[in-house]
């Protein structure tokens, strides 16, 4: 296999991963409430708040990481393209 399709493919499954977690934490984010409780008798929601915002925080870094390495990635295809157009018209040396 050539570089190029490695070079597509790498990108792909990159912005895939990103899509992913970023539709796995919009689910999760739409069962989120902004509630203050008062009383002690809605433990329990507070309790499941608790929890949807921790798997929130889990996943906000990964979502990050992803984020930059796709957009790492992109840039990196673009520069790779104005090289090979370069050397394609000879202005500069390979």
């Amino acid at each position: 296999m050539t570089f190029v399709p490695v070079m597509w493919t790498v990108w792909g499954v990159l912005v895939l991963l990103m899509l992913s977690l970023h539709i796995y934490r919009s689910s999760l984010e739409k069962n989120e409430d902004d509630q203050i409780f008062l009383d002690e008798s809605f433990e329990h929601e507070r309790a499941a708040q608790s929890a949807i915002i921790e798997k929130v925080n889990k996943v906000e870094q990964p979502l990050r990481i992803f984020k930059w390495l796709a957009a790492a990635m992109t840039v990196f295809i673009i520069l790779y393209y104005i090289w090979d157009f370069l050397v394609q018209f000879h202005i500069i040396g390979s």
